[in-house]
């Protein structure tokens, strides 16, 4: 991609950006992105790994999920329910199998990362069903302390845990109640309106056209309510305290900002953090400055709202 488009870029991210391909067409063909995503997914032994015990589950409803759970913890553990992106139609558990494994890992928590159906094969509310399946199983896990569950999401999902909030706030978690949102670059609004919106047609990773594919093929044509598009929820009272980031070149900015605002509105304490020069997707550059600060502030959010007393690794 040509760089000189966006001025603003933080120069650490700058090679990858040079190096990368126009994706702005890649919803076009929703089998040849899973391939792709697919590629890109982690491999081998995660950092922290070994710290924690990893199994396979379902939760109900014949939903897949992992458990990471720290090797040896005793008494009741917070417990964060995990939710990969891939814009409602690509992606897997294993794009967040190194998050998983480090937040277990550094923060001492139960984490559950969530395999929901995808679209366009099962459109809303399917993907959202599982994962909220797959909170309730988390707050009925064993030495999971039920007054100290959150839940994280990147991108779409960011928007499905959004949603999960709001689906457990009016009584869908089985009983149990969130105490934390973590939303990354969330997706929360179908109506593409925004002025970064209707400006980033063609930004790294994640641009306009993309975007209305996504929403397309996860509403499958029916219109969107407050729980598939979060930004339309008239009442955002009585949610959890949330973290949420946004990206400064990235079409999903302005939406995260809004929804940020209108939680504070309705009474909702939040954490906002637009981080400058980076792009939907940056954080892969690991090392660069900006990323290690995001990686480092949101292992602080999570603990704090987790109310976990300590890290256990830097």
């Amino acid at each position: 991609m040509d760089i000189s488009k966006f001025p603003t870029l933080d120069p650490e991210l700058a090679p990858l950006v040079e190096f990368l391909p126009d994706t702005s067409t890649s919803f076009d063909d929703i089998a040849a992105a899973r391939e792709g995503i697919a590629l890109m997914m982690p491999t081998g032994v995660m950092p922290g790994e070994d710290s924690l015990d990893i199994a396979a589950a379902v939760a109900p409803g014949d939903v897949p999920v992992r458990v990471y759970r720290p090797s040896g913890a005793t008494g009741d553990l917070p417990g964060l329910l995990y939710i990969h992106g891939g814009g409602f139609c690509v992606g897997s558990m294993e794009l967040e199998h190194a998050g998983a494994v480090q937040v277990a890992s550094a923060l001492g928590v139960v984490v559950v990362n969530v395999d929901y159906r995808l679209a366009p094969e099962h459109p809303y509310p399917a993907g959202l069903d599982d994962c909220v399946a797959a909170f309730a199983f988390l707050a009925g896990l064993e030495g999971v302390d039920p007054e100290r569950l959150g839940v994280h999401g990147q991108s779409a999902g960011g928007g499905l845990a959004a949603a999960v909030a709001l689906r457990v706030r009016d009584g869908d978690g089985g009983g149990a109640r969130l105490c934390f949102q973590s939303l990354g670059i969330p997706a929360v609004d179908d109506r593409l309106d925004t002025p970064s919106m209707k400006a980033f047609v063609d930004t790294p990773f994640w641009s306009r056209p993309q975007a209305v594919l996504s929403w397309r093929h996860y509403l499958g044509g029916a219109p969107a309510d407050g729980y598939a598009a979060p930004a339309r929820m008239g009442d955002l009272s009585g949610l959890p305290p949330a973290y949420i980031t946004t990206m400064e070149l990235d079409p999903l900015r302005d939406e995260g900002i809004r929804y940020a605002m209108a939680l504070m509105a309705a009474g909702v304490s939040v954490e906002l953090h637009s981080f400058p020069g980076t792009f939907h997707g940056s954080a892969m550059v690991t090392d660069a400055a900006v990323s290690v600060r995001m990686a480092k502030e949101l292992l602080g959010a999570l603990r704090r709202g987790l109310r976990v007393s300590s890290l256990t690794s830097p």
